[in-house]
């Protein structure tokens, strides 16, 4: 690894033959600096992040690329998006999308290694997809990243350039769960026994089901990726000091970032790993929790698209939901609110209209209620997601029409 100057860096990559495509880590571990000394002197290029956060180039010449949309892509015009399950993204660095360039941001050097912190995810691959066609790694090392271990550690010699850059870590803005987040969080925590393994999604209601943990005692933790939500259970006595909090990701605010920082308790691996649904089904009693946009009558959820435009993404959804549902005593769970307050619409329909984001769930829950799905017929399942989970101003038409979808409703 050459630590080199900022022009210098720049005069490296205004030589890449063009257009290369760059991959960077997402999430709020983007490399800020170093993306900027990009953009000004690389004048087209494809840029590969996931779940991307705050302002990315925009401009003739720059192409978006992504498995799963984040706030700092979605609605551009120069968006591409590959839909992609998470455990299977480092197959389309390897295949499909090979890239020329990964730019990292990792914490300082430390006894011959670096350590990407917060954010592993898909990058080992990216890396050793990169070496293996002869392209670069840049590293911004920032004092303010943490140093965790597992697959986060790199050795000096995987990095060609590197660049200094001490700023602060990004993190999401706070949204305190409303009196619907808090009631689902409460109904989903009721499906949570003792000694379970979790994962949970992004958002108010994983947030809020986090919150309704506190109680327990013995949980474990082999998700994605991992919050503040997180760092309250170990706060509590909820979560069994003898089990490594297992993620690929994490974000939140400074303290968790500190708590993160040398915690042998917290190992992060890349995603192939912590999202292998072969590898999630041996968690004990394994709970996945994720969130929708939508569900429907059939137990299907969307949690990707919006009124036919993507939003996010597969995600992790489908490699826990299966995961989770061959471990003993698991459960997956799709926990959403019956109502969409903005769209003022229901959120349980009679068929989804686009693209499936998961099936086969173990529960569905809203503020409503619970639906039981797995292990239950068909009419079943769409009279229990009818009474259980739907808005009681919307139940009345939902059985009409699932009358007209062959469902034997009351």
């Amino acid at each position: 690894m050459r630590v080199i100057s900022e022009q210098h860096l720049a005069r490296v990559l205004a030589g890449l033959p063009g257009p290369p495509r760059i991959v960077a880590g997402g999430n709020f571990a983007t490399p800020r600096r170093a993306l900027e000394i990009a953009d000004a002197a690389v004048g087209e290029y494809r840029l590969f992040m996931l779940n991307a956060q705050g302002d990315l180039p925009d401009r003739e010449g720059v192409a978006l690329e992504t498995p799963f949309v984040g706030a700092g892509m979605r609605g551009r015009a120069n968006l591409r998006y590959f839909p992609s399950r998470l455990s299977l993204v480092p197959n389309l660095l390897k295949e499909s999308l090979p890239p020329d360039v990964v730019i990292v941001q990792t914490s300082p050097p430390s006894a011959g290694t670096v350590s990407l912190g917060i954010e592993v995810n898909i990058l080992p691959a990216a890396i050793e997809a990169v070496r293996a066609r002869g392209g670069l790694v840049v590293a911004q090392l920032n004092p303010q990243m943490p140093y965790t271990f597992g697959d986060a550690v790199l050795a000096e010699d995987e990095i060609d350039y590197a660049i200094e850059a001490d700023e602060p870590l990004a993190s999401p803005v706070p949204r305190p769960p409303g009196e619907v987040a808090h009631r689902i969080g409460e109904r989903v925590a009721r499906l949570v026994p003792e000694h379970a393994t979790l994962q949970l999604g992004i958002g108010a209601i994983p947030d809020a089901v986090l919150a309704s943990l506190l109680d327990r005692r013995g949980l474990g933790v082999w998700s994605e990726m991992f919050s503040d939500g997180v760092l309250a259970l170990e706060k509590a006595g909820a979560l069994d000091t003898g089990t490594p909090i297992t993620a690929s990701f994490a974000f939140g605010g400074r303290e968790l970032y500190d708590w993160a920082d040398r915690n042998d308790r917290i190992r992060m691996l890349r995603t192939e790993k912590t999202n292998d649904p072969g590898l999630i089904a041996r968690r004990p009693r394994m709970v996945a929790v994720n969130s929708a946009l939508q569900v429907d009558l059939f137990a299907q959820a969307n949690a990707s698209r919006v009124r036919g435009t993507i939003y996010s993404g597969f995600g992790g959804q489908t490699d826990f939901v299966v995961g989770a549902l061959h471990s003993p005593g698991g459960h997956a769970v799709i926990a959403l609110p019956s109502w969409h307050a903005r769209a003022d619409v229901s959120t349980v329909i009679p068929r989804l209209a686009g693209p499936v984001t998961s099936f086969q769930h173990s529960y569905i829950v809203s503020e409503q209620g619970t639906a039981a799905v797995w292990g239950n017929d068909a009419a079943s399942q769409a009279e229990q997601i009818i009474d259980n989970v739907a808005h009681p101003s919307a139940r009345d038409e939902l059985r009409d029409q699932g009358r007209e979808l062959g469902f034997p409703l009351r």
